[in-house]
């Protein structure tokens, strides 16, 4: 519907021989929002979206009065707004999950009397399908073949059901597998910068520009604020709930402006800045802000360095990284082939609503600010378990060795251990490269870094220079146009030629999806209690992440991939000691074979042209063979498969009724799990490989799905039954409850009996109990993934109490009905749990954002009672409201149910 427009903002922009009506930023500010030319651009992109939607309800003039108070509290006043994206962006892990709630949306909507249709995307949607396929096969030119025939067979339940999707629904788009990452075709080719509604005219039957905005089930999204295009991940039921036309709430955010100057120095790379912003944005704190970059630095680099840094807010913690619009953002879509009206429509309306840096102006006013000199920059990795803990190339050599001793508990003072590798003539030992993956979206979408990749592989094999022998080497690109700029330059031969085949296209090694190492190494390194690394372009390295049996992961740049895996090893100090021996047994060192910045820049202008992606991009969602052979079934509804493996109704409508049950008070919960600080959503619900003897395995075993054929954690999302059990099931999870034991363990009480999570979170189901989970610092870091609430809430989870959390995973346990409540004072261990504590929280009838309770714990053995305060983390009145309706989805299917009524 149109907007109210209460402060007579509306506008056209004649464009070439179009005419586009717009919102406009200049006359809000004369109608009375005083000072609003100074907001962060990012803030600029939030008051038009508000000007756009204002409609009495969701969005009043209280609202926009809110924005332009902003400059004076910079962030300080909590208020909330409805922010309403553009689109909505999707992988097939979490896309999945998401399009069977909305299959199973139609079939409760219809139980309660109303239209299956009426679920259905109002908002556009586009699912990559870009995170099933693994490294099964690597180092030959077979590999991208027989990668995509294996993933095709394990996943075609799933393909099945997601073709069905894109017929079913309305405003759908699915890319096929085999086309690139979600993140790099959405910043190649789906992106715009400034949208316009074509299927919607305003008054008078002028197109409306405005910008660009996205919410993603991924929490990379926020790459595509490297082309301006604000956006962030969301939970897969945030983004459901958007797809069906609700606003995002959202607190109006503190700006923290982040000021670059200088230029990059030689021989350091997007990948080094990016691990050096990230580094100082942890140490900062910026959990739940937006970050916006500006300053002259920006003049230096491109839109695929921008992306680069943006791409890891989720690993600095904020919201988005945002960029303004500048000539490089023109450059840009113009070199990937946009539309040409569109690019001169993205400079006329930046120009006109202020969305465009124009070095030398005044700076917008800022919430905080930092700095950063990029001269300052240098080689750099992160690791060996978090993105944020930066190492410096000539020091990482000694870090892992600290480490090694430290964090991993390796005695090597009278020797280093060396185990034999069965029928190969070498043996592998503690901190070797098993796994050098150049992956991930962070990386493959930057040409400067894999032509810089290719090149060093070029100069190594000219020195005479080998990958070791116990490496897996893979290149898994973000879209098919890095294989044709690499192959123009001359690069693939030498890349395959170090083992650096294309073994897909798609988010491999950072996801999980790394494959198996071959037995003999896998073998050595269990047998040996081997501490194995791996080295990878990506953006996440958690622990138990990568590889069941890596238990070292490090970031790098895709040309440091290379390096590492010439060298085998992370004790050696690529700095000063060689790579290897080369022709004629010279040492050869890393400084012998880097590429110059100006090699790599001439390079990356001959070879990267906008006919590649005109050519790729062309007709993006018709797929190869095996997509268009796959047959679906027509119909609004879905025909669920009972025997799939894959796909089931989940249970989360069950018994639903028009009106919701009344909030009660959690009363003798049990604890299901104590957890200290760092605990992402990897521990709560693994992506990557599911162990025979899991309940998940277990319960694949029992539907006879052989081990091979279990495929991961990520590719099942789309059946609960799996997705439950693999619930706090991660390998590396340590529950304080059991701190003896790794994995997804715990404690039943009073019993005390030992066994997996599940199994205890059942007992206590059939007992009657509520159950509740303790932790630390940032509780949920990492992916956006909704199913570490939704296995929350299937386990009986009532609530989370935490020091702190994640904005993502807050946000999802509200969208399920979980409620998170953090410690006011001390976290728990002043608390001195065992586990078998009882625990009571009342007073929930009349719960309200943010109010504080009390927490009762009652210990059974000594007759002990504590009680401490927590902060409601339910965070404004909409979230309330979905809470009180056990989720945002019964309370979207409610609604919907009552206007058909």
């Amino acid at each position: 519907m149109p907007s109210l427009d209460s402060l007579n903002t509306r506008r056209d922009l004649t464009v070439g021989d179009t005419t586009y009506s717009y919102y406009s930023l200049r006359a809000a500010e004369e109608a009375g929002l005083a000072g609003i030319s100074r907001l962060p651009v990012s803030m600029k992109v939030l008051l038009e979206n508000l000007l756009r939607n204002e409609d009495g309800t969701s969005v009043g003039g209280d609202d926009l009065k809110a924005i332009a108070a902003w400059i004076e509290n910079r962030g300080s006043t909590q208020h909330e707004i409805s922010f309403r994206p553009a689109r909505v962006l999707m992988q097939d892990f979490t896309g999945v999950p998401a399009v069977v709630d909305l299959a199973a949306m139609r079939d409760a909507l219809a139980k309660l009397g109303g239209d299956p249709e009426k679920i259905n995307p109002l908002n556009p949607v586009d699912l990559v399908i870009d995170h099933s396929v693994m490294v099964d096969y690597f180092g030959t030119p077979k590999s991208f073949a027989e990668n995509v025939a294996k993933e095709y067979d394990r996943n075609i339940e799933r393909y099945r059901f997601l073709r069905w999707g894109s017929s079913a629904f309305n405003n759908f788009r699915v890319v096929p597998p085999g086309t690139g990452i979600c993140h790099q075709v959405n910043l190649e080719n789906l992106a715009q910068t400034v949208w316009t509604n074509a299927g919607a005219r305003e008054t008078g039957g002028v197109t409306t520009a405005y910008p660009d905005t996205v919410v993603g089930t991924d929490s990379h999204t926020t790459m595509v604020n490297g082309l301006s295009v604000l956006g962030w991940g969301v939970g897969g039921i945030e983004a459901e709930a958007a797809m069906l036309g609700q606003p995002i709430p959202m607190l109006i955010p503190e700006v923290i402006g982040f000021r670059l100057g200088g230029a990059l120095p030689e021989g350091a790379t997007a990948t080094d800045l990016v691990l050096t912003v990230t580094q100082m944005l942890r140490r900062k704190g910026v959990v739940g802000k937006f970050v916006e970059y500006f300053g002259p630095g920006l003049a230096s680099l491109t839109v695929e360095d921008q992306a680069t840094i943006a791409n890891m807010a989720p690993e600095y913690g904020a919201t988005c990284g945002f960029f303004p619009v500048t000539k490089s953002t023109f450059d840009y879509l113009a070199a990937t082939g946009r539309d040409p009206a569109r690019v001169a429509l993205v400079e006329a309306y930046a120009k006109e609503q202020g969305l465009w840096h124009e070095p030398g102006a005044e700076d917008p006013v800022f919430s905080d600010t930092l700095e950063l000199d990029l001269a300052e920059v240098v080689p750099s990795l992160a690791g060996p378990k978090r993105p944020q803990d930066r190492v410096l190339l000539n020091a990482a050599a000694g870090s892992f060795r600290e480490a090694l001793h430290g964090e991993f508990g390796k005695d090597e003072t009278t020797g280093p251990i060396r185990i034999a590798v069965e029928g190969e003539g070498h043996d592998l030992g503690n901190g070797d490269v098993v796994i050098a993956a150049i992956t991930s979206c962070t990386n493959t979408s930057n040409p400067s870094v894999l032509i810089a990749a290719g090149l060093l592989a070029k100069n190594a094999i000219a020195k005479g220079l080998k990958v070791k022998p116990w490496v897996k080497t893979s290149l898994a690109p973000g879209s098919q146009v890095v294989t044709d700029y690499l192959t123009k330059a001359g690069l693939t031969k030498s890349l395959d030629a170090l083992g650096f085949n294309l073994v897909g296209y798609g988010c491999t090694t950072c996801i999980g999806n790394s494959g198996p190492l071959s037995e003999p190494i896998a073998k050595a390194v269990q047998d040996g209690d081997l501490v194995a690394v791996s080295v990878l372009s990506g953006n996440r390295n958690f622990e138990g992440r990568v590889n069941p049996d890596v238990r070292a992961n490090y970031l790098a740049s895709p040309p440091l991939v290379v390096a590492y895996a010439l060298a085998g090893s992370m004790l050696i100090d690529l700095a000063t000691q060689p790579l290897g021996q080369g022709k004629g047994g010279k040492d050869v060192f890393l400084k012998d074979i880097w590429p110059t910045n100006e090699e790599i820049a001439k390079i990356q202008r001959k070879v990267v042209g906008s006919e590649m992606f005109a050519a790729r991009y062309g007709d993006v969602f018709k797929g190869d063979k095996n997509w268009q052979g796959i047959q679906v079934a027509g119909g609004q509804t879905y025909a669920w498969e009972m025997g799939s493996t894959y796909v089931q109704n989940p249970p989360y409508f069950e018994g639903l009724t028009m009106t919701p049950e009344p909030i009660t008070d959690i009363v003798e919960a049990r604890i299901l799990g104590i957890f200290g600080d760092s605990i992402t959503t990897d521990h709560i619900s693994p992506a990557g490989n599911i162990r025979k003897s899991s309940p998940a395995g277990e319960y694949l075993s029992q539907h006879q799905v052989s081990q091979a054929d279990f495929n991961s954690y990520g590719a099942r999302r789309g059946n609960h039954e799996v997705m439950m059990r693999g619930t706090f099931a991660n390998i590396r999870i340590r529950n304080k409850i059991t701190p003896e034991i790794e994995g997804g363990v715990t404690r039943h009480f009073p019993s005390g009996d030992l066994m997996s999570i599940y199994d205890a979170a059942m007992r206590y189901k059939a007992e009657g109990r509520p159950a509740v989970v303790i932790a630390g610092k940032e509780y949920g870091t990492g992916s956006s993934r909704d199913w570490a609430a939704k296995g929350a809430k299937l386990l009986g989870v009532r609530a989370v109490i935490a020091e702190s959390f994640e904005r993502i995973h807050r946000s999802n346990l509200v969208g399920m009905g979980v409620l998170p409540l953090q410690f006011v004072a001390e976290g728990w261990q002043r608390l001195g749990l065992t586990g078998e504590e009882i625990v009571t929280i009342r007073d929930l009838a009349d719960i309200n954002p943010r109010r504080q309770l009390m927490v009762e714990l009652y210990r059974p053995s000594d007759g002990k009672i504590a009680r401490f305060p927590v902060r409601c983390r339910i965070d404004t009145p909409t979230e309330l409201a979905y809470f009180r309706n056990g989720g945002v989805l019964n309370y979207v299917l409610r609604n919907l149910a009552r206007e058909a009524a």
